[in-house]
């Protein structure tokens, strides 16, 4: 900071210490000056160069401004033991006691300042321009959003749409449905009328033609009574009231069928014209349908004829069809009889053509037997048919392997002559194969069994040689083990004292018997305490316990440099102190790299090293020699 006099710069000095700024150098503008005087070529005061309070010039006095390093060390032999500063324009400083200069890759602080205000200017540019992308992204975004609600509702009005139109799709069709079933419905009323209206004529003309019959008969001068023929009269006239009564009804039953009918074909016409003028669209199928009902009106107009001559010929069928059952169950019978006959008799001939399949089956077997008897003899006897039947059959006598009383020949008898033969085979299968090799195979066979012998021979001795390192090498390694650990307890009962100031501790085997196979056992009884299993103590006791013989197996058997990696972490102060005693009288003797979070252990460290990161993010190793290494 500059302040105008030396009052203003204590003001600003105690403020800052209230204020807590940290720490301030305060240059006095109005300070006593005591310029100084060069005359060299090339070299120039620096305050000569600068327009600035009396304060900074007082400061820049003793600088003086070089051309190049030649010039500089011209003027500082004039300059030698005085407090002055020469600057050259390369950046090269020369002091009284330090000269700093270099091939100018190290930046002066200037100009790393400068970088820094143009980057920090640059860094507000680019935020600014951040920022700005930042509320242009916002708004596209938002425009992003608004587009997408009305993407979402015009989809949502489509599928509106598009369900309206099914619903209204699925109306007309259900109404183009319904239109040519009351199409259908009206026409097949109309043919019901036509048929009611022939019935109702057919029923009025009869009606008539029974009137003028009764007219007729009622004018008809009456005949004499003949009360025998009255009954047949009586019974006539009462079934020609019925006739009538029954006609009557029907005219009746027509005429309320005609006119309910013509009631409903009213309602369908009316339904039907309306059914209309909504399906407009429909009208060449009708067109087409109309044409098929005028062919259906033409067939229904004959269909009371032929129903008439169907049920005649129904009734006509009834009766033949009731003389064609009876005959077909006559038939029927007389069927199952004839195929209970032929199930037997195809029984029969199943069997019968099973057997003579069968004999032709042996037949044929005992020709291809007969036939590859007959070629085997020929390939391995050389015997034709001939020959063999006369030499060798049935009627010729066998000979035999001991003679008989009757002679050296018996009658062929074909069950002993069979187990003759299955007594030569079991010999011959004893005897076994005939190998021509046999020789050769024996001789292979030797030679192996020779050079197997020789393998054997050398692997025996092999391992007689290799038992007897073995007993050597363990020997050694029980002395080497036993000297080791008499050293290692000697080293332990050393180093446990200093661990453990009034306690006992000591190792020992638990096979002493056996050298290569035992254990270590660690017996710890810190004072105070009267148990002595290590598993039994706490967590630092345990580990100082661990140190202890660490410690003492590195002075049994010492190394040129040993790593421990927070072997202290659980100690105390107290214990922490013993344990750098340890570590002081082992840096005599060898090197020591600890990784450790105490501060007291780095105390004693000669060097230390941690790793750092810097302000991009990069982590970066960083050193420091704190000391004297011994």
């Amino acid at each position: 900071m500059l302040a105008d006099d030396r009052t203003a710069a204590f003001d600003a000095i105690e403020r800052s210490g209230a204020s807590d700024f940290g720490r301030v150098e305060i240059v006095i503008a109005d300070g006593r000056r005591t310029a100084g005087s060069l005359n060299a070529a090339g070299v120039v005061p620096a305050s000569t160069v600068v327009t600035a309070p009396d304060g900074v010039l007082a400061l820049l006095d003793a600088v003086f401004i070089a051309d190049d390093l030649a010039a500089a060390r011209a003027a500082w032999k004039e300059l030698d033991g005085t407090d002055s500063t020469v600057i050259t324009r390369s950046g090269d400083v020369l002091s009284r006691w330090v000269l700093r200069g270099g091939s100018g890759a190290k930046r002066s602080r200037l100009e790393l300042v400068a970088d820094r205000d143009a980057a920090d200017e640059r860094h507000r540019d680019v935020t600014a321009l951040i920022d700005r992308a930042r509320f242009a992204l916002a708004e596209q975004r938002g425009r992003l959003e608004v587009a997408k609600e009305h993407s979402t509702a015009a989809l949502a009005a489509l599928r509106e749409f598009d369900s309206r139109l099914a619903a209204q799709t699925e109306k007309l069709n259900r109404v183009r449905v319904q239109v040519e079933a009351a199409q259908a419905e009206a026409e097949r009323l109309e043919r019901g009328l036509a048929l009611a209206e022939e019935a109702v004529t057919d029923a009025a003309a009869a009606h008539e033609t029974a009137r003028r019959e009764l007219d007729e008969a009622a004018s008809r001068p009456r005949p004499i009574l003949d009360v025998a023929a009255r009954d047949g009269v009586l019974a006539d006239l009462e079934r020609a009231r019925e006739t009538e009564v029954e006609a009557r009804l029907q005219v009746e039953t027509a005429r309320e069928r005609v006119r309910a009918e013509q009631l409903r074909a009213d309602q369908l016409e009316r339904q039907l014209q309306a059914d209309r003028a909504a399906a407009e669209e429909a009208a060449r199928r009708a067109v087409i349908r109309r044409r098929q009902v005028a062919s259906a009106e033409s067939v229904i107009a004959a269909l009371p004829a032929v129903l008439d001559a169907v049920d005649r010929s129904v009734s006509e069928a009834r009766v033949a069809l009731a003389s064609r059952e009876a005959e077909r169950s006559a038939q029927n019978e007389e069927l199952a009889e004839l195929r209970r006959g032929e199930s037997s008799l195809r029984e029969r001939l199943a069997a019968v053509s099973e057997s003579v399949h069968g004999l032709e089956m042996q037949v044929y077997e005992k020709k291809l037997h007969l036939s590859t008897l007959l070629e085997r003899a020929g390939e391995e006897l050389g015997l034709i048919e001939d020959v063999l039947v006369a030499e060798y059959g049935p009627e010729v006598p066998v000979p035999v392997d001991e003679p008989v009383e009757t002679g050296d020949s018996i009658p062929f008898d074909r069950d002993e002559q069979q187990a003759r033969l299955a007594r030569a085979e079991r010999k011959l299968a004893q005897l076994g194969r005939v190998n021509p090799l046999a020789l050769e195979e024996f001789a292979a066979l030797e030679q192996r069994h020779k050079f197997l012998t020789e393998q054997l021979t050398d692997l025996t001795d092999t391992r007689r040689d290799l038992l007897t390192i073995i007993e050597e090498i363990d020997e050694k390694m029980q002395d080497i083990f036993t000297s080791a650990f008499e050293d290692t307890r000697a080293a332990f009962n050393e180093v446990f004292p200093v661990l453990f100031p009034g306690g006992t501790g000591s190792i020992h085997l638990t096979d002493p018997e056996s050298m290569l196979t035992t254990g270590i056992e660690v017996s710890v009884k810190p004072a105070g305490k009267k148990i002595e299993r290590l598993s039994l103590l706490s967590g630092g006791e345990r580990s100082l316990a661990a140190v202890a013989l660490l410690i003492a197996i590195f002075k049994a058997r010492p190394s040129p440099f040993y790593i421990m990696d927070e072997v202290e972490a659980a100690l105390d102060d107290a214990n922490l102190g013993r344990l750098l005693t340890i570590f002081e009288d082992l840096r005599q003797s060898s090197q020591l790299i600890v990784i450790t979070h105490q501060k007291r252990t780095m105390e004693i460290a000669d060097a230390l090293y941690g790793v750092s990161m810097r302000a991009d993010g990069i982590s970066a190793v960083v050193g420091q020699r704190v000391g004297t290494p011994a």
